[in-house]
């Protein structure tokens, strides 16, 4: 059985043949699968397989499959969501026991996908036949109506699935990679943060709760963040530090954000006090049980009547812990990322402007991080205190 390209020819039933493999789809994927095909009839006193004729049936069936394009059938991007995005991500993976996608991003694609995207590829198109002039246009269709970031989401969505579709060889090129975000789409106002003065407010308004002061405390000095307090368990608490050890989401343990979160941070005077009351006040303190039980409740609940921008009387809500309306306290609540922001800023002035101080503290991967998104205005008194010191030192460069 001699070979020709990449086929074999063999004789079989009165005819040569040509047997050969070719790459097809099946059940969505790419798979070789075993063909033949008959060249001609033999002729036993002209025909054989090296002969001219043969050879030459043979070549030509060769070119065909080495040359033919083998494409995977065109489907909708609606169905590709549905029947192969989604489940990848819920796909969970035997070595890990995990889902590939943390559940709560997998919330956030549904939510981006069920208020933005549906309606967009709603109208039956395509994955090969959807082009980057579309997704400009739907983006500048969203300036009006949403902010920056959320396009910035939006479009990272839509990215990630057209990226799947390459990954499953349906599509040769992401079209999504030559959309832009337009650049008159509105940038978020500044996030706010806490002073330490602030701080120590919201800390006193929460006297008879120490369970809430120690939430704070643990988001406005250590910059803690809300699912990083929701996970923390007694056993990741020692005696000179906290171990950050997992995340609680709407009531989904997960990993943290990033290896670098998974960290350890120390305990200052301002935690240990209502750490320790608390645990005193606690049944059970095993390791594995978690320090706060339910903190959207606690925060809802307790901390939010307490610490109220309202100054209308009338409109605060009840503490079901005093089981009284709190008095108008003039703070304003602002959030419990607020404390993280509001620790990153505090320690970098109390440090002198040691920055490297302020990425540990939060755990960050780079630098960058840490000053462009939670590093906030250096306070008045730290300014004045800086330009002091500043010139301080020009006077002992000047002798």
């Amino acid at each position: 059985m001699g070979k020709w390209g990449s086929g074999s020819i063999y004789k079989k039933s009165g005819a040569w043949h040509i047997r050969f493999y070719q790459t097809e789809l099946e059940d969505g994927k790419l798979v070789k699968v075993q063909k033949s095909k008959k060249l001609c009839a033999v002729d036993r006193e002209r025909h054989s397989k090296t002969c001219k004729l043969v050879r030459g049936l043979a070549l030509a069936e060769m070119a065909k499959v080495t040359t033919t394009t083998i494409t995977i059938e065109d489907m909708s991007v609606v169905d590709f969501w549905k029947t192969r995005f989604l489940p990848y991500c819920e796909e969970v993976l035997p070595v890990t026991g995990l889902p590939r996608k943390k559940p709560s991003t997998i919330r956030g694609y549904k939510q981006i996908w069920s208020q933005h995207l549906l309606k967009h590829f709603g109208n039956g198109v395509t994955l090969q036949r959807y082009e980057p002039r579309l997704g400009r246009q739907f983006l500048e269709s969203l300036t009006s109506s949403q902010g920056k970031n959320t396009i910035k989401h939006i479009k990272a969505l839509a990215s990630s699935i057209f990226k799947r579709a390459v990954t499953d060889e349906r599509i040769k090129t992401n079209p999504w990679r030559e959309v832009q975000v337009p650049e008159d789409a509105v940038a978020p106002e500044s996030t706010e943060h806490y002073t330490l003065e602030e701080t120590e407010n919201m800390v006193s308004a929460l006297v008879d709760h120490v369970d809430a002061q120690l939430v704070l405390v643990l988001a406005c000095f250590l910059g803690l963040g809300p699912a990083e307090i929701g996970g923390l368990q007694w056993g990741d608490i020692d005696g000179e530090s906290i171990h950050i050890r997992r995340n609680k989401v709407r009531g989904d343990v997960v990993t943290p954000k990033t290896k670098e979160r998974m960290a350890a941070v120390p305990i200052i005077d301002q935690v240990r006090v209502p750490l320790e009351l608390w645990r005193a006040k606690c049944d059970d303190t095993g390791d594995g049980v978690f320090v706060f039980v339910d903190l959207p409740n606690l925060i809802n609940r307790v901390i939010k009547p307490h610490v109220s921008g309202e100054n209308n009387p009338a409109k605060l809500k009840k503490c079901v812990r005093c089981d009284l309306v709190p008095k108008v306290s003039g703070l304003t609540w602002k959030g419990l990322y607020a404390g993280r922001r509001g620790a990153c800023t505090a320690v970098i002035e109390a440090t002198g402007g040691n920055y490297a101080v302020a990425q540990a503290l939060l755990r960050h991967k780079t630098m960058d991080t840490t000053l462009r998104v939670y590093k906030k205005q250096i306070t008045p008194q730290g300014f004045k205190d800086g330009m002091e010191l500043f010139s301080a030192k020009a006077k002992q460069l000047s002798k």
